[in-house]
Parts: structure tokens; sequence; C-alpha cells
């Protein structure tokens, strides 16, 4: 029902695309195709594909555009020492815009063009809460991730940290989290736990880049994990292997209560796989993990200025529409007004301005393995 809902808008949205076309002009008939090179799963791949490339093609004669999957990142580092070899050279590497979870690592190298609003004007509208950590990556998609609860069986829901952590030893077995190295909601809820027990500087410090001298200071928080082990599915210790099948123990009817990805829980709501009794909120002090994807355009590349301009669509009320619309279910880093209202509706019950990051790769990995060696077992 609500696909043929969308329907309309997209085609609507493709539309007001055309008429906030770049302004180069359209006798440009030469310019190479732009090279996207993404790292993540085919539901990225359908995003640009099928939506994005088309509308953009649409509202810019002359631009044309190729897409190349590196599927789940199987390759980022051979990318990056690809990107690398080819800066120190002054070779073009091949890729003039790049969507994957290393462009902030290639940020903090000073391999990418630096996103700045002289070269990418729509960045200007871009959440500054998003900004903070792109290191020369654009922002151009969010994600959020949610305590999804049973509405039927929980009438008020937990609206902090603290009390979400009361609620799950008051109602046993009807609380649970995926293994943090299995899937990001789970890493979410990991994450927020152990921030409880550090300062906002130590916070900023781990998502900004590698910092070990800090990782001692996580095992007050992997001691009040492993302390739920007894209250959360199961109670002994075990949890869900990802996202999915937290999503699948939540929409059964098997807990009350969960944490999700927001693009994920949309797609289950309108794929008719989520109950409609199931409802998500945002809980505070602190907050639940999320934040943006982000593009970076390599300094290498040969055509970075057609790059430049296919982001700069991108974070146009236009492109935005068609993120937060589509099938990647994802949220705007531009303000909510500038959306489509019908659009915005969905958003609703999301804070889009209030993300807080995760943790520096290196350290999101250290932490993984941590969790793993202190929480799980009786």
């Amino acid at each position: 029902m609500l696909k043929k809902k969308y329907a309309s808008v997209l085609v609507a949205t493709a539309l007001v695309a055309l008429s906030l076309g770049a302004s180069l002009p359209t006798t440009q008939a030469a310019i190479p195709a732009i090279q996207v090179y993404i790292s993540g799963d085919t539901n990225v791949q359908d995003l640009w594909e099928k939506t994005l490339v088309p509308a953009f093609k649409l509202a810019n004669p002359g631009y044309d555009v190729n897409v190349t999957l590196d599927l789940h990142g199987t390759h980022d580092a051979q990318e990056t020492a690809k990107i690398t070899a080819a800066f120190a050279t002054r070779k073009d590497a091949g890729a003039d815009l790049i969507d994957g979870g290393f462009v902030q690592q290639l940020g903090s190298a000073g391999l990418l063009f630096k996103g700045t609003t002289a070269l990418i004007p729509n960045l200007s509208t871009v959440s500054r809460a998003v900004l903070t950590i792109g290191k020369g990556g654009i922002p151009y998609r969010a994600s959020a991730v949610l305590l999804a609860y049973n509405s039927t069986n929980v009438k008020t829901p937990p609206k902090t940290l603290d009390e979400l952590l009361v609620w799950v030893k008051a109602h046993p077995g009807k609380f649970t989290y995926n293994t943090p190295s299995g899937g990001g909601s789970g890493f979410a809820f990991v994450q927020t736990v152990i921030d409880k027990y550090l300062t906002n500087a130590e916070r900023k410090t781990l998502v900004l880049g590698v910092n070990k001298d800090l990782q001692p200071k996580w095992k007050t928080g992997l001691e009040t994990l492993r302390g739920l082990n007894a209250y959360t599915y199961g109670k002994n210790g075990t949890y869900p292997a990802n996202n999915a099948e937290t999503l699948k123990d939540i929409a059964t009817g098997l807990v009350d209560m969960g944490t999700v990805w927001s693009d994920q829980f949309a797609s289950a709501i309108k794929d008719g796989t989520m109950p409609a009794n199931i409802k998500v909120t945002q809980i505070a002090n602190p907050a639940f993990t999320g934040g943006a994807a982000y593009l970076g355009i390599p300094r290498t590349s040969k055509n970075y200025k057609a790059a430049q301009v296919l982001a700069n669509w991108v974070l146009s009320p236009a492109g935005q529409n068609l993120i937060v619309a589509g099938t990647m279910n994802g949220m705007p880093v531009i303000p909510v007004s500038m959306l489509d209202p019908k659009i915005a509706q969905g958003l609703s019950t999301v804070d889009v301005t209030n993300l807080r990051a995760p943790y520096f790769s290196a350290n999101g990995n250290d932490l993984k393995s941590a969790w793993a060696l202190a929480v799980p077992g009786k």
C-alpha cells in the first residue's frame, strides 16, 4: 500500500528534479561518464542505478554515470591502496565518486577533495550534526538506530538509556539486540551503553580517530552489558546473529523490544513483514548511534567537476526526496522542511538533526572484539 502511495511521489519528484538541473549548458555532450564506485550492498546499488542516476540524467542532460559495485566492501583495502598509489603517482584511479564506509579513511589521509560550499553549494543546507566527521566526505543520506517496541504490550516506552536498562531488568526475556559484529543495530546498543560511562570529550575522540588509550574505560560498560545476559531474550547470553534476526524476533512477538535500523524498519513496514502494532522511538542521554553515509571525490579524479555536480544534485530537495521515498528508506541530511510534505510525514517521529556518530572504524572493530570476549555466555 505504501509502495503505491510513494509511486506517484517518485514520478512527481523526477519532474521536480528536471526543473532543478545543473547550471552547466546542455551543449557539453562530451563530458566523460561519472564513475561511481559503491562499497556496500545491492540496495545501495539499486538506489543509484534505479533511482538517483536516472533522475540525475533527466535533470542534467549531457551527463552520464557508470556504477560499479564492490559487494559488502570486500575490496575496500585494495581500493584504498589503489587510490593512495594513484595520488602518489598523480594518476587517475578510475573512480570519480565513492560511496562506501572507507570514505572517512580516505578523507583522513587527505585523498579527497574537501567538501565545501564553494564546490558543492547545497552543503550549506546539510545538518551540522553530520558535517562534523566528514573529513572530506560529503554526507548524502542518513540512518539511525531506533528502539522498536510492541505498542500492545508496552504503553509507555523508555525515553532514556537509564529507563531502558531498568525496563530490560523488569521484563526478563522481552528485550534483545544482535551481536555487534553481526549488525549495526546491535553495535549501536553496545556503544551507547559504553558511552554512558565516558565523557563527551572521550566519546568525540573515539569517533574522530584511532585511540587505544581510552579503551580500558570500556570496562564498566562491558560489565553492565554482561549483567544483562540474564534478562535479554534467551536469558543465557545468546544473541541474534544480525539485524534481520532482531527484526524477525520483534515482528513474530518473541520479544517486545529491540534495537533496529530506521531504514530496515521502514522497509519491513512497507513490505508488510512488520505488524502495525510495532512502533519505534528514540532514546536520549545518550541516544543510539546512527549517522550519515558519505560520498568522496578522489583528488586523482580527472572528472571531479562533473562528480561535484552529481554530489550537489544528490543534496538538492529533489535528490533527498528520492532517498527518503525510494526503496532505500533513508533519512535526509537536509532539513525535513525542504522535503515534499507527503514524504516528510514519515519522519515525524525521528529527529534527523540529532544524529550521534559511531566510533571510528578501528575503534569500532576493537569494541566488537572486546564485547565478544567479555559479554556473551552465562
